[in-house]
């Protein structure tokens, strides 16, 4: 069996070599890159269909056809290169394949490019206090006057909410519907008059998520993103990319990646990391399951391709990606030894504590976007048609 690319395949591999090494001095830097540095990245990846790829032109990306191999082949060039990828977050991966999916023409227009381009920064508003694993009991409420939405409620957890330019938010617009069947979603403003938002400090040292509080906020009925209380189908369609995201092989190539030349540079005894068996046994099963996790990407494209519903597949890849990206911050820690305590501004400190930081933000995000333990219910039931959990009395 030959598995080789092919000459076609092979063409465009040195292509994209070349490209990154002719590009080198426009990488911006791991560390301190500054917003025009990025943005600029950005710019040339689009423009050479190294982000943004399949999305099309009209919208502001690359335009091409969907293509696994030509996919994948990106993919692997950047991480042999270590060279940044194009731009990742709630925006990009979350609200542009949402609205590419059920947005309208004019919200497709108004969103799309500025979104992959960088220019407008989005914030997800969904948990609350009292509906995080419950997501459909959400209280946040908006009230019709006249054209517009007065808004009320609080929501948390809300990463990036101090740097957004817009949200896409959940609210209750149907209060005498079924929970489910009464929520709308709707994008708005973050400099909206009635917006607060309140940093929330974590154990990684630093302020990632926020709580937000809405009061009087007025949002014109027109920025409904899929019908008036259809907002949970929407929300399904957006929470699907977000698992995506959470779960990209692509990013736990690049860590394993990086692990691999540390425990190469790094010594102990005069040792290299590299060849002491334990450690690299202990690599070895975490580079299983990382290869695991992309060829289960690969199935799901080829699903995609097919219009088929990938089913099982579909469902492990936000327990299947946290669980993994925790695993290899782990492991990065103790190759790093009594360094890989260290944090904040010590001289010894490797890589500005990247690896640090990843192992404690990496654990909330088990928790983030949906517990390991409701994924779990969510493959049982649904992926293995096992029964569903009894649900407690109330009394």
């Amino acid at each position: 069996m030959d598995l080789a690319y092919g000459p076609e395949y092979q063409a465009f591999e040195a292509e994209v070599s070349a490209f990154l090494e002719a590009n080198r001095d426009r990488w911006p830097p791991a560390v301190g890159a500054t917003r025009e540095q990025v943005l600029a990245w950005q710019k040339t990846l689009i423009a050479n269909g190294y982000a943004a790829r399949t999305i099309p032109k009209a919208y502001g990306g690359y335009g091409a056809e969907v293509d696994i191999l030509k996919s994948r082949i990106i993919a692997e060039a950047f991480t042999r290169a270590a060279a940044p990828g194009g731009l990742a977050g709630q925006g990009i991966n979350m609200l542009v394949p949402t609205l590419l999916d059920v947005g309208t023409e004019e919200q497709k227009q108004r969103w799309i490019a500025s979104t992959l381009a960088g220019e407008t920064v989005w914030c997800q508003g969904y948990s609350e206090p009292g509906a995080g694993s419950d997501l459909a009991s959400l209280r946040t409420h908006a009230v019709e006057d006249g054209d517009d939405f007065l808004i009320n409620g609080q929501k948390i957890w809300t990463s990036t909410a101090k740097q957004a330019d817009m949200i896409f938010c959940l609210v209750r617009t149907e209060p005498a519907a079924p929970k489910h069947a009464g929520i709308s979603y709707l994008i708005f403003s973050m400099s909206t008059p009635g917006i607060e938002v309140r940093p929330l400090k974590t154990m990684t040292g630093a302020a990632e998520f926020n709580e937000v509080f809405f009061t009087d906020v007025r949002v014109p009925r027109s920025q409904i993103v899929g019908g008036r209380g259809e907002g949970w189908r929407v929300a399904n369609t957006t929470l699907k990319h977000e698992r995506g995201m959470l779960g990209d092989p692509n990013a736990a190539e690049s860590r394993l990646a990086a692990i691999i030349a540390m425990m190469r540079a790094e010594t102990v005894g005069g040792e290299r990391l590299i060849d002491n068996p334990v450690l690299r046994d202990r690599l070895m099963q975490l580079q299983a399951r990382v290869l695991a996790m992309k060829f289960n990407g690969l199935r799901l494209i080829t699903s995609q391709l097919a219009d088929e519903s990938p089913g099982l597949a579909a469902l492990i890849v936000k327990l299947q990606g946290c669980e993994i990206n925790h695993q290899l911050a782990a492991m990065a820690i103790d190759v790093l030894g009594e360094l890989g305590v260290l944090y904040e501004d010590s001289p010894h400190l490797r890589d500005h504590g990247v690896w640090q930081h990843r192992y404690m933000f990496d654990l909330g995000l088990i928790i983030g976007g949906g517990t390991a333990q409701i994924q779990k219910n969510i493959i049982s039931e649904r992926g293995l048609g096992m029964p569903r959990e009894p649900k407690t009395v109330e009394g």
